[in-house]
């Protein structure tokens, strides 16, 4: 159960992604944008390369994906247009709306919703994506690695980019436009930031294994696996995960992208 705050700090969180300059930016396709610290070091986010189009290094990581896949802050969707292009089940979820406009926009399917909110098919998805800094979603990757062992089948498949260096850190942040200060909108909110030793450091105690660890285009990955059970657990139906996306009457702050 959440406690009241890590509830407080996903709110903040989320509004701060949903609004100016970050739904500018995804808008308009470019930066510059950065994370600030509160001591002023800043952390460069790769709008251009978010709203671009999977790159090579992506679609390295999008072949090793398994049956239905969801990607946890699909920003403005590359990802999830790319493996529905390919036929895969996909669902992208965001608090930007910004994000899940721009991803319906591209022809993927995608949800205003955080992580940590109920979700369609909790339990049955194959693959989680962890893509593009979203470890440090809510800046406690305790919580965020046990939700995630409850979205995934047992024995399902994470894949999530780590800092390239060896960093485990959590910090309070706001949204920057450009390198002025001035330009921070909203409140400071939660982030984190794990390379590699520190994902598996929090991961392994949680139960998840390692399956492979790998760099490519200065980029660095982990794929981990959730804890199987002997229990007669549903099995995985990929066709049932996505008949669960077109939710009838989907809360009003969190529409389902179907065009």
């Amino acid at each position: 159960m959440s406690t009241a705050h890590e509830v407080m700090a996903r709110d903040t969180s989320e509004h701060s992604w949903s609004a100016d300059p970050y739904a500018d930016a995804l808008r308009a396709g470019r930066g510059p944008l950065f994370l600030r610290r509160s001591d002023g070091w800043m952390l460069p986010l790769d709008v251009e390369r978010w709203c671009a189009r999977a790159d090579a290094v992506d679609r390295q990581v999008l072949d090793r994906c398994e049956g239905a896949v969801l990607d946890v802050g699909c920003g403005p969707g590359r990802l999830v247009t790319e493996l529905a292009a390919l036929g895969r089940p996909v669902l992208g979820i965001d608090v930007s709306q910004a994000a899940v406009v721009h991803t319906a926009r591209l022809g993927g399917r995608a949800l205003r919703r955080s992580v940590f909110e109920p979700l369609p098919g909790e339990g049955r998805w194959d693959t989680a994506l962890l893509l593009d800094g979203n470890l440090g979603i809510g800046g406690d990757p305790h919580a965020l690695l046990r939700r995630l062992s409850e979205l995934l089948r047992p024995g399902g498949l994470l894949i999530a980019e780590t800092v390239p260096v060896d960093v485990d850190e959590r910090a309070d942040v706001r949204i920057v436009r450009g390198t002025d200060a001035q330009g921070a909108t909203g409140a400071a909110f939660p982030w984190a930031r794990l390379g590699s030793p520190a994902l598996l450091r929090h991961a392994r105690p949680l139960g998840w294994s390692t399956t492979d660890q790998w760099t490519a285009g200065c980029r660095s990955f982990v794929a981990l696996r959730s804890r199987s059970t002997s229990s007669s657990a549903e099995a995985p139906n990929s066709r049932a995960v996505i008949s669960s996306h077109r939710v009838r009457k989907p809360l009003a702050d969190s529409p389902v992208a179907d065009s």
